[in-house]
């Protein structure tokens, strides 16, 4: 028996990476799962986008630990595609409980863009990270409500949601705006929803091992960031951490052990923010 029996989970960016990680997590502690991802490039992004093969590979993951999944492809740019796909899985699990806001691009650059490159990627990173976000909220809010039984949100945001930094450009710009909004997002909704029992929280993850931050794109950023080395470094003794340790994370926010856990921005950092 898992402490999440019978309980269901929404993931976006669900196909590789973080969300993956975060739906076998949740298989394994009990619930079911409805995904999305986009598989699909954006073009202004530096590295290539999840596929439907690997979407695919992950309902195999979670179907392993004894769950079911209910995976669909849609962007989270798109509200009503969105709702659509998660309104499909409600209705094919009667319920909803667990949402994990983690859809997200970081579209950085370390060569000179011309204006309409940097304004892409600025627009593309707000709509993906805190766009994406509030409408993966707003789709599943009413289903959490109807539910009566409380419920949990979190949203993926990042050491750049806690600390300023993300370097001069667009992208860099916009993943640290989007960051810190998601911020503001989840705490004017914990108190909106602390009436419901509905508890909802961020998670702030420093570098993990996923293509976001080992694309070739990222690496060279990374490499030329001003004030770099020793800067960017963790104070434990880890350069990145791997999606499980978010995962872990990620179940205890949204389990009966946390049940008066709300408004909480959570960092998951080797020590990162308390470095900087």
């Amino acid at each position: 028996m898992g402490f999440l029996d019978g309980r269901v989970a929404f993931i976006t960016g669900v196909a590789r990476g973080q969300g993956r990680s975060h739906a076998v997590r949740l298989a394994a502690d009990g619930a079911d799962i409805i995904g999305v991802d986009i598989c699909a490039d954006i073009a202004s992004n530096g590295y290539p986008m999840a596929t439907r093969d690997e979407l695919d590979e992950t309902v195999a993951l979670v179907e392993a630990q004894g769950g079911k999944m209910v995976a669909s492809v849609a962007d989270v740019r798109d509200y009503r595609t969105l709702k659509s796909a998660l309104d499909a899985g409600v209705a094919h699990f009667g319920r909803l409980d667990i949402v994990c806001a983690n859809a997200g691009i970081a579209s950085m650059a370390f060569r000179e863009l011309t204006d309409d490159e940097d304004l892409e990627q600025w627009t593309d990173v707000l709509g993906v990270n805190l766009v994406g976000a509030f409408h993966t909220a707003k789709a599943a809010i009413p289903h959490l409500i109807a539910g009566a039984r409380g419920g949990s949100i979190v949203f993926t945001s990042s050491t750049a949601g806690l600390r300023g930094f993300g370097g001069s450009q667009g992208g860099g710009l916009g993943y640290a705006a989007s960051k810190h909004g998601i911020v503001g997002l989840m705490r004017a909704l914990a108190n909106a929803l602390a009436p419901q029992s509905i508890r909802v929280n961020t998670v702030h993850p420093t570098a993990v091992n996923t293509m976001m931050a080992v694309n070739p794109a990222m690496v060279s950023f990374l490499e030329n960031y001003p004030d770099g080395g020793p800067h960017l470094q963790n104070p434990m003794p880890v350069s990145l951490l791997e999606p499980e340790d978010i995962s872990a994370a990620i179940a205890y926010l949204v389990s009966d052990e946390a049940r008066y856990v709300t408004g909480v921005t959570f960092p998951v950092d080797a020590g990162f923010c308390n470095k900087l």
